[in-house]
């Protein structure tokens, strides 16, 4: 008699993987490149797995992929004219598939995803965008009706 096949199936292993890759970036543990970025004389090192990068992002993946083997295990990566905290935030972002920005950040956020070819981080800012224009969308129409009202109280006797 045969078994029937049937699904195992865990909910909270993708985010336990993030997280746990995540902590090891953050202690610098098993880290195979550093990613070195400057922007108007501004510059930091954030090391990094290639894995994560190259299965986050299409640049890095290019990059990653055509780089010919050199001496160590450890690679580099520099990226001039992206600013230090929006790379943190694109790291934190491709790490843990969430990251906290001031509202006036979110368009360079998308800038970096598209410079990066970062799908996830590029639709989630879009996402964002549209959902903060529907706000002020609606807050117009909002006053536009309040001041049509008052405008037509007024002027019944």
């Amino acid at each position: 008699m045969e078994s029937t096949p049937v699904l195992l199936e865990s909910k909270s292993s993708p985010i336990n993987l993030l997280n746990e890759m995540q902590q090891l970036r953050l202690l610098g543990h098993l880290c195979d490149v550093t990613v070195s970025v400057e922007y108007q004389g501004v510059r930091a090192e954030f090391p990094a797995h290639k894995a994560v990068l190259a299965a986050t992002s299409k640049f890095f993946k290019e990059v990653f992929l055509n780089e010919k083997p050199v001496d160590g295990p450890r690679s580099s990566v520099f990226l001039n004219e992206v600013q230090v905290a929006d790379f943190a935030s694109f790291l934190e972002f491709v790490y843990t598939a969430r990251v906290e920005v001031e509202e006036d950040r979110v368009q360079r956020m998308l800038e970096i995803a598209e410079k990066l070819k970062c799908l996830d981080l590029s639709e989630t800012c879009f996402q964002l965008k549209r959902q903060m224009l529907e706000s002020v969308l609606l807050e117009l129409q909002s006053f536009s009706e309040s001041q049509n009202s008052e405008e037509e109280s007024g002027a019944a006797p």
